[in-house]
């Protein structure tokens, strides 16, 4: 058995391979405080909703975080803020350990091959994911797990260029940063991050309008489509500008970090956009257009749209994972041959 895990900003996701299956779990990463009260703390356990009491405080934890946050007129907190172990937030470390448990659960053996979503540094930014990658992998391996990092648009590589020999431009649109990865037969040849996602539209959507954020990402997540239609003074006309604009600098960005002799002359490839950020409609078809107009010194020959771009990233680290263990599976046979 082997799994891959997406530690997003905004989602938490796991997959494994049941039979010819992929299955997926998830939780929103995210959390609410309420005041703790025996009845409070009977209720929860008695509906099965996920939460940890601290002092005189419960926090409920995950996709229930949401709902008690609308209940009770409160603002849901992250233990991840652009794409990273958040620094402000005291509860940041428990409350992650606690996600990630429910999402991955235990190991079907000691040493089990995990492979979770760890981002590039980010290029227009001078935050370090050092820390952040080290404290996961130090959770899962306390877990019982063998933990190894991968770049973010590398595991999606992984999950949908396999039909074309892992090459191609992968790009994880997540809620804290934007990872793009060049790769040539599973080489990456480019790979950094932006430190803008979803999140930051939301934000600028946000204080355009002076609605609440949360309110703005209820809006997007519902049934908001990229297709320009919408009244320009509303939430949904401010989504779609920063929407814009956000692919406009990821593409700036792809245009001044490919380094024109690390990549053959002639070179075309598909690019395939996915994460939670890529999930409205006609994000596929904007992004074409941004593209076409653009100077990348390499040829894309068709821009791919996964259905479920929420579970691209965990579907790659579990290919990863897998390979791994197949491998090493295959070396063991080996050697016990050779020993015959």
């Amino acid at each position: 058995m082997a799994t891959g895990l997406d530690v997003g900003t905004m989602n938490i996701l796991s997959a494994n391979q049941e039979g010819t299956d992929t299955v997926f779990i998830q939780q929103r990463n995210s959390f609410v405080e309420i005041e703790y009260s025996d009845m409070a703390e009977q209720m929860l356990s008695r509906s099965d909703v996920l939460h940890i009491r601290k002092d005189d405080k419960v926090y409920v934890v995950g996709d229930d975080a949401l709902n008690f946050a609308n209940i009770f007129n409160k603002e849901t907190r992250r233990p991840m803020q652009r794409g990273i172990l958040s620094s402000d937030e005291q509860s940041a470390i428990p409350m992650m350990k606690l996600i990630i448990e429910q999402v991955v659960g235990e190991p079907d053996r000691p040493g089990e091959r995990l492979y979770f979503s760890s981002p590039a540094d980010p290029i227009d930014s001078d935050l370090s994911t050092l820390y952040h990658q080290k404290t996961i992998e130090s959770f899962l391996n306390d877990m019982g797990y063998d933990a190894e990092p991968i770049n973010e648009g590398m595991a999606v590589i992984y999950s949908e260029l396999a039909d074309h020999s892992f090459t191609g431009l992968g790009i994880s649109f997540g809620a804290g940063m934007t990872n793009v990865c060049l790769s040539y037969y599973a080489v990456p040849v480019m790979k950094f991050s932006v430190a803008r996602g979803g999140d930051w539209v939301d934000e600028q959507a946000a204080q355009a309008t002076g609605t609440p954020v949360d309110k703005v990402t209820s809006i997007k997540e519902e049934d908001f489509a990229l297709d320009f239609q919408t009244d320009v003074g509303g939430v949904e006309g401010a989504l779609s500008i920063y929407y814009e604009n956000l692919l406009e600098y990821v593409i700036e960005n792809i245009v001044a970090e490919v380094d024109e002799e690390d990549v053959e002359e002639g070179l075309d490839v598909p690019a395939v956009v996915t994460g939670g950020t890529a999930s409205p409609d006609g994000f596929k078809e904007l992004f074409q257009d941004h593209l076409e107009g653009s100077n990348i010194p390499f040829s894309i020959s068709e821009v791919m749209h996964v259905d479920e771009p929420l579970y691209s990233v965990a579907r790659g680290g579990l290919v990863a994972a897998r390979s791994d263990e197949q491998e090493e599976s295959a070396g063991q046979q080996q050697a016990e041959t050779g020993e015959e």
